[in-house]
């Protein structure tokens, strides 16, 4: 079980990498959170489709915490953690860590559970290939 402690390493595989910018933050200079999840929905998203081979879409995001603010210019990395694969839905955790190239050290940001579910062309739900 994971929770909002500081994990000594990042759970899962590598989804994503990106900079923050000026465009991205508050008038503080802090990341929006709503930037964030957005974020950590791509992460997911990818690996889920990965697995579902085809579409996804994201049904419930629960137990998101906020651990500290991300500055403007911060490298993230979002990594994805499969927890469960059910018929048609994927359960992961999704964490984000701030990376410090200077010191060569990262901090966890925050972290969710996504659950996506495997959909068809019409939007319906479909079984996930084994």
């Amino acid at each position: 079980m994971h929770d909002l402690d500081m994990d000594p390493v990042p759970q899962g595989e590598l989804a994503l990498k990106i900079t923050t910018l000026p465009r991205d933050c508050n008038s503080f200079g802090d990341i929006y959170g709503g930037w964030l999840v957005a974020h950590m929905d791509v992460a997911g998203t990818s690996t889920a489709a990965r697995i579902a081979r085809g579409r996804v879409a994201t049904v419930a995001i629960d137990r998101m915490g906020f651990m500290v603010p991300v500055p403007v210019g911060a490298q993230l990395a979002f990594h994805c953690d499969v927890l469960d694969i059910g018929r048609s839905s994927i359960k992961m955790l999704v964490e984000v860590w701030s990376e410090d190239l200077a010191h060569d050290e990262s901090r966890k940001v925050t972290e969710a559970t996504f659950v996506f579910v495997a959909i068809d062309d019409r939007g319906r739900t479909r079984v996930i290939p084994s």
